[in-house]
């Protein structure tokens, strides 16, 4: 995430009706990926395992993250200190819930997948926290 964050939201390249994401993503996909929702702490699929691989937008199947930028934050969300690319992701401005944040959303179809932190005081090379819901994500496994 730069300095000038959030950017300008780009343009998706993935464009299809709600009416289509509902009949490909589950009830739960659907609130997180398309309706913004949040999982529980600490109830993902991901949100502790430390595989080796490649995670993927659950709903379009664009490349968002690497475990290499993984990393322990015991907040109950898998957290990455950095995405892939920067032009994996784009940001938005998030004013709900009574709090100022960051969401992050896919370049490439423009669903939710979680906030961005900083200053927090991670011992990372960013020191940001990239909180992505699990069901947001797909892991492709290179062990």
């Amino acid at each position: 995430m730069s300095e000038n964050q959030p950017q300008r939201p780009a343009a998706p390249t993935i464009v299809k009706s709600e009416q289509q994401w509902k009949e490909e993503l589950s009830a739960k996909e659907y609130d997180v990926l398309r309706r913004s929702g949040t999982e529980r702490p600490f109830s993902g699929e991901y949100w502790d395992t430390m595989t080796t691989g490649v995670y993927s937008c659950r709903a379009c199947g664009h490349e968002l993250f690497t475990s290499n930028e993984k990393f322990s934050s015991n907040c109950g969300w898998p957290s990455f200190f950095a995405p892939l690319a920067e032009d994996r992701v784009r940001y938005i401005k998030d004013g709900t819930l009574g709090m100022e944040r960051v969401e992050v959303r896919c370049a490439a179809c423009d669903s939710h997948l979680g906030h961005v932190f900083a200053g927090e005081g991670y011992p990372t090379p960013t020191d940001q926290r990239y909180c992505i819901n699990s069901v947001s994500l797909s892991l492709k496994t290179t062990e």
